[in-house]
C-alpha cells in the first residue's frame, strides 16, 4: 500500500486527480487488453490459425474428415438436384453409388477438383484476351 504525505487541502486534491487519472488509464489498458485477448477466439482468428491447407490434410490424412463429410453430403445433393424425379430405387443405388464415391475422395483430390473447375473459369479469361490481341486492340482498352 501506497504513503501519501498529505498536509494539506491542496495535497488531498492533487493525489486524489493522481489517482483518478491512474485509474483512468487502467480502466483503458484493462479494456483494451480484454478486446485483443477476446479478438484471438473470434471464429475468423480461429479459422485463420486451425483451418490453414497444411492443418487441414494433417487431419484429413488421420481422420479423414473430408471423406466422412462427401460421403453424407454427396448422396444428398445428387438425389436432391440430379435424380430430383427419380424413383425410391434409383435414389438409394445413387445414394449407395455416391457414398462409396464421397469415401474414397480426401482433401487432396477434393482441392484437384476444385482447381481444375477453377482453372476452366481462369482460361477463358486469358483466352478472351488473347482474342483481343490477335485483332491488333489491346486488352486494356475501352472494348474490353
Amino acid at each position: 500500500m501506497r504513503k501519501y504525505n498529505i498536509r494539506t487541502l491542496e495535497d488531498l486534491k492533487a493525489a486524489k486527480l493522481e489517482l483518478k487519472v491512474e485509474y483512468t488509464l487502467k480502466q483503458n489498458m484493462l479494456k483494451s487488453d480484454g478486446k485483443t485477448f477476446l479478438k484471438q477466439f473470434t471464429i475468423g482468428a480461429l479459422i485463420k490459425k486451425y483451418a490453414t491447407p497444411n492443418n487441414l490434410f494433417k487431419a484429413d490424412e488421420k481422420l479423414n474428415i473430408s471423406g466422412t463429410a462427401m460421403s453424407l453430403l454427396l448422396p444428398m445433393v445428387m438425389n436432391k438436384t440430379l435424380f430430383r424425379g427419380a424413383g425410391f430405387l434409383t435414389k438409394a443405388a445413387v445414394g449407395l453409388v455416391s457414398g462409396k464415391v464421397g469415401k474414397s475422395l480426401d482433401a487432396e483430390h477434393l482441392s484437384a477438383i476444385f482447381n481444375s473447375v477453377k482453372g476452366w473459369f481462369g482460361k477463358k479469361k486469358v483466352q478472351k484476351a488473347k482474342k483481343f490481341v490477335d485483332y491488333g486492340i489491346p486488352p486494356d482498352s475501352e472494348t474490353y
